[in-house]
């Protein structure tokens, strides 16, 4: 008895989109994978596509790689071309998505006939779909999970625009938003993924709601548990507060209309005269909105103030982290917002609006959430909190400090731990001490219910 007690548990890990060097979902899989190995035996299945990075860091673990044929192959090669065409340049996720379903579907289908037979002979003792993580997909290797569990995520997404933004909105292409609802219900085996699965793991509250309502969820069955997660490089173990030099303020992100990093420039501009000549800006990232925030800059007269420096590696990011004083990041349509936990593990006060994921990472103590009742509003109070912390050292080394505090629990490692004692009750189909677990949010939600 002691002897299957001590026994490592065999995973199948899912993650079509698998890579440790890429970015967003797919580097957010690898750690999963990197980190949960170390506790259990995986074997992680995803696309061919990431192999050439993978086998970089592989170190003898067990890797299947789905191959796709030649059709997906030059179909997604198509239809890149035709809306980079047909939308300048800019890209639009919804219609992307819709499109490129084919191509999940051949992997999703492939999966299901490879490893079938060894999931209803219990090769496995949980089956875990990591991704995709936008909760829109099925996973068809579910039909095999009769007598194995099966958990589904962590799962993010769906949040709407605030009403006070349909500029950027447009931007973003939302008339096109209607593909994901009629898409979800039209998908084969979609709705059958959420009945099978033992328990479904969501990263934010709102996501968490949306799906308790849309599937008739028993809080059994669905925890808050965030996607994004803290590798230990990034953290400090305190920051002093700088008065010898500027204050060095940092936006870290894709320039794109919904980012807001527009808003974070109008915000330097409010400034004081006597202030702004304390502060610089650093905008890390690129994107479509690029030209348009460097004119912005111009057109303020901020050329000595803000600096941009394109898109550069994970190592350079970090160091802006770990130089910076100020993390400005008033995204209005974030689902995971992994820059903010960075930030703060680097020990940076976040300001951040007050919607979606990003808001259930920072607390009070670490940071100052603003409402977005408007653009306007939103920039005003950006300029009052900035202003505040650079007129308070004292302040910025107290949230400092609460920041780096409250990253920790979602430092990677600490994220495994939790995942393999939740696959462990699934296993035993009992209710351990999960529900002492720390809530990954500010707000009073149970970490896995």
């Amino acid at each position: 008895m002691q002897e299957n007690q001590s026994k490592r548990l065999n995973i199948l890990l899912v993650a079509e989109q698998c890579n440790p060097e890429g970015a967003s979902v797919p580097l957010i899989a690898w750690h999963f994978f990197d980190q949960v190995s170390q506790l259990a035996d995986v074997t992680l299945v995803t696309h061919e596509r990431n192999q050439e990075q993978i086998e970089k860091y592989r170190n003898g673990r067990n890797v299947v790689y789905i191959q796709e044929g030649a059709f997906s192959k030059n179909y997604y090669r198509i239809i890149t071309q035709l809306l980079t065409f047909l939308f300048r340049g800019k890209i639009n996720w919804p219609l992307l998505h819709t499109l490129a379903l084919p191509i999940y579907l051949e992997f999703d289908y492939t999966v299901y006939r490879k490893f079938k037979q060894a999931v209803q002979n219990h090769v496995y003792d949980v089956v875990h779909a990591v991704n995709p993580t936008i909760p829109r997909f099925p996973v068809k290797i579910s039909q095999a999970c009769t007598e194995v569990p099966f958990l589904l995520g962590p799962l993010n997404g769906g949040i709407p625009f605030p009403k006070s933004f349909q500029d950027k909105a447009k931007q973003e292409f939302v008339q096109f938003n209607f593909l994901r609802t009629v898409g979800r219900y039209l998908m084969p085996g979609y709705l059958a993924t959420y009945r099978r699965a033992s328990k479904i793991l969501v990263g934010s509250n709102f996501t968490l709601e949306m799906l308790k309502k849309t599937f008739n969820l028993p809080d059994s069955r669905i925890s808050l548990f965030s996607e994004n997660g803290i590798p230990q490089e990034f953290f400090v173990d305190h920051k002093v507060a700088a008065l010898d030099r500027p204050v060095k303020l940092l936006f870290v992100g894709r320039l794109v209309p919904y980012k807001c990093a527009d808003l974070v420039i109008e915000a330097i501009a409010k400034l004081a005269p006597a202030t702004l000549d304390r502060v610089t800006l650093t905008i890390v990232g690129d994107g479509s909105e690029r030209a348009n925030l460097e004119a912005q800059v111009q057109r303020l007269q901020l050329e000595k103030t803000v600096t941009f420096t394109g898109w550069i590696g994970h190592q350079e990011t970090s160091s802006h982290y770990k130089t910076s004083d100020i993390f400005c990041f008033p995204s209005i349509r974030e689902f995971g917002g992994a820059v903010v936990l960075e930030a703060m593990a680097s020990g940076l006060p976040c300001i951040v609006a007050d919607y979606g994921g990003i808001s259930e990472y920072v607390t009070e103590q670490a940071g100052f959430k603003i409402e977005p009742i408007s653009a306007s509003h939103l920039i005003q109070k950006l300029a009052e909190a900035i202003q505040l912390l650079v007129d308070d050292p004292q302040l910025r080394s107290q949230m400092s400090q609460q920041a780096i505090q409250r990253a920790k629990e979602f430092e990677w490692s600490h994220k495994a731990t939790q995942l393999v004692q939740l696959y462990s009750a699934l296993k035993t189909a009992t209710q351990p001490s999960i529900q002492q677990l720390p809530d990954m949010s500010p707000r009073p939600k149970t970490q896995f219910g």
